[in-house]
């Protein structure tokens, strides 16, 4: 059951939604749509579903091109943001709806239901009807409607995101155990990169309708193949500053250190959590400004000037630190470079390593 999609694009009123786009999708595998509010996940998903049609490319089923195939005709399964159940119907009714749709027998029905409503751990709550569950089994419950279709492909576009932290927490965890049950190709959009580690398997990164990189999450996450790549999978955003390659050696302020590239102008990007107020061994001293302190519990951001750049930290704990003049310090091991035309130059030596 491999989705393919070959040059797939899309333009709406002149303007250019999704540049072409060319994705392998195994069967049985978890694949990440990562990418900022407007990238084009949602459009991507539309065009694997048959909700829309490309103005370009082929979509693929099964080697079988059914680009111009009804949704209704692919087997494709949908759940949105915005979860919807039938309020009037119990969970176990709500489950049922698509197969008494397609007219399955009453017994394989029952069979299907109460496998699917298992394996989403809503046996107990079958005779209830959705107003009486909590967020996290309302979502499980059109999770499960999505399943219970033995759909070959699930397009899952931003599920949590309107569920607490607690509850995205417990289906962050469900989901890969649930992908893996049903052997189905799934598909999963957010804009948070902690998720799309979290649930492993594939990301394809997105940034204003292209398709940067594709590849199994640690591999995409730790090489990054371009700064915009490296920019959409950090949260917050990497950090950037221009640098010079000479004789073998960056510079960064009065710092240097050795680096396996060819001379000349590169940018280094470093992520926050590589921006530390306490030195290491193999750390350099930058002077920044700190503008503002964002404490978010166990953490703290440092939002910071460098010159012209705007840079994030982040370090553990909560530190209350007055506005002014700061030292950071960064460890070059987690730094990237760059080329002119932001293509990986050097991947960050604890990355390849890792």
């Amino acid at each position: 059951m491999t989705l393919e999609l070959r040059g797939v694009s899309k333009e709406v009123a002149g303007q250019v939604w999704i540049h072409p786009a060319d994705l392998t999708l195994a069967p049985g595998s978890m694949n990440v749509l990562l990418g900022p509010t407007l990238s084009g996940k949602t459009t991507l998903m539309r065009l694997m579903a048959g909700l829309d049609q490309p103005s370009a490319g082929q979509v693929l089923w099964q080697g079988r091109d059914v680009t111009g195939q009804r949704v209704q005709d692919r087997g494709v399964a949908m759940v949105y943001q915005q979860f919807i159940n039938y309020p009037s119907m119990t969970v176990y009714d709500n489950i049922a709806s698509p197969l008494r749709l397609q007219r399955v027998a009453r017994a394989e029905i029952d069979a299907r239901v109460r496998r699917t409503a298992e394996m989403m751990r809503l046996t107990p709550m079958l005779h209830r009807r959705p107003l009486e569950l909590s967020g996290g089994q309302q979502q499980r419950t059109a999770l499960a409607r999505a399943l219970v279709k033995g759909a070959g492909l699930v397009l899952l576009d931003e599920p949590l995101a309107n569920l607490d932290y607690k509850l995205r927490e417990e289906l962050r965890a469900e989901i890969p155990r649930i992908f893996e049950a049903s052997g189905a190709i799934f598909v999963y959009a957010t804009t948070e990169p902690e998720e799309a580690l979290l649930l492993g398997g594939n990301t394809a990164t997105l940034w204003e309708g292209r398709v940067t990189q594709f590849g199994p999450t640690p591999q995409v996450y730790r090489a990054p193949q371009d700064a915009v790549t490296a920019r959409v999978f950090s949260d917050p955003p990497m950090n950037f500053k221009r640098i010079a390659v000479a004789g073998g050696e960056a510079a960064l302020d009065d710092a240097r250190w050795p680096v396996d590239v060819a001379d000349g102008p590169y940018t280094a990007g470093f992520r926050a959590p590589h921006l530390t107020l306490e030195p290491t061994p193999q750390a350099i001293p930058l002077p920044a400004r700190l503008d503002a302190t964002e404490i978010t519990g166990a953490e703290t951001f440092l939002h910071l000037s460098h010159g012209q750049d705007r840079w994030v930290g982040l370090v553990p704990g909560v530190r209350r630190l007055p506005q002014g003049p700061v030292t950071v310090w960064l460890d070059p091991a987690h730094v990237y470079l760059f080329d002119q035309g932001g293509r990986l130059a050097r991947a960050a030596p604890y990355a390849r390593a890792a």
